[in-house]
């Protein structure tokens, strides 16, 4: 059974929180030292803003090589409109003061919006009178869908294969985006083990929408290049076995030169494929691949 979002989102924080930081934050992952890393027990963080008795998402202690201390920092994952987040952001970072000050000299609130709407979120708090500011309170943020999704295609980050369906692309691009998450997955296999490889798989799962007649074609495409890989990626997709279809596409990939088969096969000689390696990849004769030149 796939994970619930708000649960694997936070799995995902949980598991590679180092890579999150570098991916988004690269002067803040230059201060961490990740060897000295604790989250905080979810239990410690019940009722921490009083009548609303909602728990933080996810609360860690780090160590912050500028202050040779420890410092707190709070992830908030937000998925919908809420127009009184960023006030919500404050009463969070008070009440986490008010607990760990004499603890912790620095706390670092960071919110990730995953909304599929594309729009400015506030991420400041101001009270001001003239010629006097009172408080300004500003929490760092991640607009995933103000993102480009081409700038991470080439990165071996797990938090960026993940969420790449969460960034921003066109409706004609989705397809290239499915594609480039599956190539980036296997890269990823070589460093991986196999629980964290399924926990980016059922992240990405739940933001890629079902296409059937699409996938089938890209894992084809991906077995042609990839023989050895082709299988092992459909095991490892979770959202395949909820749609029902996964016998479907390892059927199609068995059954010889199928509709659209010739053309991939096409493709991969102009790629500079040899017929030689397209023959031993698709199981066919080398004749048969050389009438497609």
């Amino acid at each position: 059974m796939p994970l619930p979002h708000d649960e694997a989102f936070k799995k995902l924080l949980e598991t590679f929180f180092q890579e999150f930081i570098e991916l988004f934050f690269p002067e803040l992952d230059s201060m961490l030292d990740y060897s000295e890393t604790r989250f905080l027990m979810q239990e410690l963080l019940v009722d921490i803003v009083g009548e609303e008795a909602r728990e933080l998402d996810l609360l860690l202690e780090i160590r912050y090589k500028g202050l040779d201390g420890y410092i707190l920092i709070h992830l908030e994952p937000q998925s919908y409109r809420d127009s009184q987040f960023h006030e919500r952001m404050f009463i969070y970072f008070s009440r986490l003061f008010e607990r760990y000050r004499k603890e912790h000299k620095l706390i670092i609130p960071i919110a990730i919006f995953t909304s599929d709407e594309i729009r400015e979120e506030q991420d400041t708090l101001e009270m001001v009178i003239p010629e006097h500011q009172i408080l300004r309170f500003q929490f760092l943020k991640v607009e995933l869908r103000k993102q480009n999704w081409r700038r991470f295609i080439d990165s071996d980050n797990a938090v960026a294969a993940a969420l790449l369906a969460k960034m921003g692309y066109t409706t004609r691009e989705a397809r290239d985006v499915r594609r480039e998450f599956l190539r980036m997955f296997m890269k990823l296999k070589t460093r991986l083990d196999q629980g964290r490889l399924a926990l980016v798989m059922s992240v990405a799962d739940l933001y890629f929408k079902p296409d059937r007649a699409q996938d089938e074609e890209i894992i084809k495409e991906l077995m042609i290049q990839y023989p050895e890989e082709g299988e092992a990626i459909m095991e490892l997709m979770p959202a395949w076995k909820r749609w029902g279809y996964e016998e479907g596409i390892a059927e199609g990939i068995e059954q010889g030169i199928e509709k659209g088969q010739a053309e991939i096969i096409r493709k991969l000689l102009l790629h500079g494929f040899t017929p030689e390696e397209v023959s031993e990849a698709v199981e066919l004769p080398v004749d048969e691949i050389k009438k497609l030149v």
